[in-house]
């Protein structure tokens, strides 16, 4: 059974978040583990990463929310474990007006090519995104895009509930990682 390791963004995903709740619903969503989830250090959050796709027994898949999805970009340059892929849903703008301070440890975005299988998940009104940055963003990471429409930060706030729509985008994504057998 594949893992799916769920990286919320600053401030971890509380219980009413979609990751939260498709933890609670299947096992294998399993949430990695910073020491800090209000005050995010770059290195930490990336050894986080690091140990917790170490501990799956075969490459897992990562379901980065906001923030999270700059991790994996980061991770990915300096991994030394394999993923089979990515799903990233709100990439926020590093350079927007609604980044958090706290965050700027994780400035600038990396913009090199994500070295596994990736989709990045957008809304039409995310309030720490545009869809030209979250776009441009696909493109620098080579990432397939979806837009899922007017969602807000795809969180908690959205009343997703257990976003039916995402977890049906996640599972096409994973099948079509079977399909294609690439993992890194």
């Amino acid at each position: 059974m594949r893992k799916m390791i769920t990286l919320p963004g600053i401030g971890g995903s509380g219980d009413a978040h979609w990751q939260s709740i498709w933890e609670a619903a299947d096992a294998r969503f399993v949430r990695f583990r910073p020491a800090n989830w209000d005050q995010p250090e770059l290195d930490d959050w990336v050894q986080s990463l690091e140990r917790a796709v170490e501990s799956c027994t075969e490459p897992p898949v990562l379901v980065a929310h906001s923030l999270a999805c700059l991790l994996v970009a980061h991770w990915a340059a300096r991994a030394r474990s394999a993923i089979a892929g990515a799903f990233l849903v709100s990439v926020p703008d590093p350079d927007g007006a609604a980044f958090p301070e706290a965050a700027t440890s994780f400035k600038p975005a990396p913009t090199s090519p994500l070295p596994f299988p990736s989709l990045v998940i957008a809304s039409t009104n995310d309030p720490y995104s545009t869809l030209d940055v979250a776009r441009r963003r696909a493109g620098d990471w080579h990432s397939e895009f979806s837009v899922v429409g007017a969602l807000g930060h795809i969180n908690a706030s959205s009343g997703l509930d257990d976003w039916q729509q995402g977890r049906a985008l996640l599972e096409a994504f994973c099948a079509g990682l079977a399909a294609r057998g690439t993992e890194r």
